[in-house]
């Protein structure tokens, strides 16, 4: 019992400190490092993927579970897509456990998806921020409502999503496990894409199962799995990879 509660602890404190201090931006702040690469290779086979299921604009990537590097690769991801020259938006939709905020330097997160789809006298504008990256721009979470599955899922929401798809070249959606909660559930439906993101030596295969099915069952394009190697020394600690859904 000490085991599973000091393990529980342990993923506590890791969840709470990306809140905090955000992910690691490692592909704006170290150019040269062959992760960097990695990411540029997962960000080629989706392109590869979206010639095959039609254009994608609008993308969605998560976990299974809490913990397996879904944050990081989706901020990753993100600016290596606005170095190729296209306009892109990160838009926080984890409203439960947000790390965009922290991650680009907005630390009181005060203004954000939540204050657009619970107040309808917001303007878009007045959520997009600057990332500090040339051609990225992001949407933080803002405050943390009671009620985040019911906002996501709202119709408000669509009509978000359809007029980011009219100003962005690609809009990445950052949201919650998908077995933790129903939010990518009821998001995943509005976008154009969704991809699973596999944590090397920690994600289960029940879980992934489980996921597999809900993803099939909601008839979303199922664009593949990002493989998350941590243990990978090759890459300095992480290891990035792309595989493609056959089905």
């Amino acid at each position: 019992m000490n085991f599973l509660r000091n393990r529980t602890d342990k993923k506590n404190r890791l969840l709470t400190d990306k809140m905090t201090n955000g992910v690691r931006l490692i592909s704006a702040a170290e150019l040269k490092n062959p992760v960097v690469e990695q990411f540029r290779t997962v960000r080629t086979n989706i392109d590869f993927a979206s010639v095959a299921k039609g254009d994608i604009k609008t993308l969605l990537i998560s976990s299974s579970a809490p913990s397996e590097g879904k944050s990081t690769i989706n901020a990753n991801l993100a600016v290596v897509y606005a170095q190729q020259g296209k306009k892109v938006l990160l838009v926080d939709a984890d409203l439960r456990r947000p790390t965009v905020a922290a991650t680009f330097g907005d630390n009181r997160n005060t203004v954000g998806l939540t204050n657009y789809l619970s107040d309808n006298k917001k303007e878009i504008t007045d959520i997009i921020k600057d990332s500090g990256i040339q051609n990225l721009d992001i949407i933080t979470s803002g405050p943390i409502p009671p009620n985040p599955a019911e906002l996501l899922g709202s119709g408000i929401m669509t009509e978000l999503i359809d007029k980011l798809k009219s100003v962005y070249d690609l809009v990445i959606f950052d949201v919650p496990p998908f077995l933790w909660v129903t939010d990518a559930q009821v998001l995943m439906s509005k976008v154009d894409g969704v991809a699973i993101v596999v944590s090397g030596g920690k994600s289960k295969k029940s879980d992934l199962k489980r996921t597999y099915e809900i993803l099939k069952l909601s008839e979303v394009s199922i664009l593949g799995f990002i493989y998350n190697d941590k243990n990978n020394k090759k890459t300095g600690g992480y290891g990035y990879g792309y595989g493609y859904n056959n089905n």
